[in-house]
């Protein structure tokens, strides 16, 4: 596959579910390298979500500009892609037929989309499973599916809205590896949305702590670290208790209301 990533530019950015309500965040400012994997970090609340989802093209933002390459984003594109909590795969069809099934609404001649469905699958080491019914696979396959999925589109950004949450701690673990490896190897941006801090160091060259009501940025930092990278490293636990301070320190700076949901969170962060 040919992929390359692409810079990103994020200025003045703000949000207002409705024109009296009060904004989601306001005037925030990001940049992004080619082929960088960027992790925002916060608690419910401070819109990491919607700025995921509006760097998507999915939602407009109240004001403020995003470009990729110079070009504004204004809407949806297959050279960025958004992998969800849950796979939301086609339950009728086989592995193969939900990993190409964007290239068959692109019209994609059989050959070639054979060709493209197959090196996905060997990607993301589902190859020996392409004439299986997805509902006959477990969770972590399943996403396995879903980022086949995406990466056939050879996507220039690849945007993941906490994908692995509902998964056990070793398929979790096993995923996070090999997505960031194949964004490594490929060449293209990921921008990953978390509270999970542990994830942040493992998948992410920069972490962006946000907090807040209104959100806002309060910190970055670059988490230069090795590859691979594995939780029992003395580098990564540094790292991890690094990013952890920087977390609860951006939430009391912030301001952040320490709410019930605030405080379920607090145990993911911490676990």
């Amino acid at each position: 596959m040919s992929i390359r990533g692409v810079s990103i530019n994020i200025q003045g950015l703000g949000y207002r579910y409705s024109s009296r309500g009060n904004p989601t965040f306001s005037n925030l400012r990001l940049e992004a390298r080619k082929g960088e994997a960027l992790a925002i970090i916060g608690r419910s609340g401070c819109g990491k979500s919607t700025l995921l989802h509006i760097i998507a093209g999915l939602n407009r933002p109240t004001e403020g500009i995003i470009e990729f390459d110079g070009k504004k984003v204004d809407g949806p594109s297959s050279r960025w892609v958004m992998m969800f909590q849950a796979p939301h795969l086609y339950p009728w069809m086989k592995v193969a037929q939900n990993v190409g099934v964007g290239l068959k609404f692109a019209r994609w001649p059989e050959k070639d989309k054979a060709e493209r469905v197959a090196e996905a699958l060997r990607l993301v080491e589902l190859q020996d499973y392409a004439d299986v019914s997805v509902q006959d696979l477990s969770g972590g396959q399943q996403q396995r599916v879903a980022l086949a999925r995406s990466l056939v589109m050879e996507p220039e950004l690849l945007l993941l809205d906490e994908p692995f949450s509902a998964l056990d701690a070793f398929t979790r673990a096993s995923l996070q590896r090999d997505v960031r490896s194949i964004a490594k190897r490929l060449g293209f941006n990921l921008i990953i949305v978390t509270h999970d801090i542990d994830e942040a160091v493992l998948m992410a060259d920069r972490a962006v702590i946000m907090a807040g009501s209104p959100g806002k940025i309060v910190t970055e930092i670059e988490v230069n670290l090795p590859d691979p990278r594995t939780r029992q490293d003395a580098a990564v636990q540094a790292m991890r208790a690094r990013l952890m301070d920087e977390f609860h320190a951006a939430a009391q700076v912030a301001g952040t209301p320490f709410t019930e949901e605030a405080k379920q969170e607090e145990v993911i962060i911490d676990a």
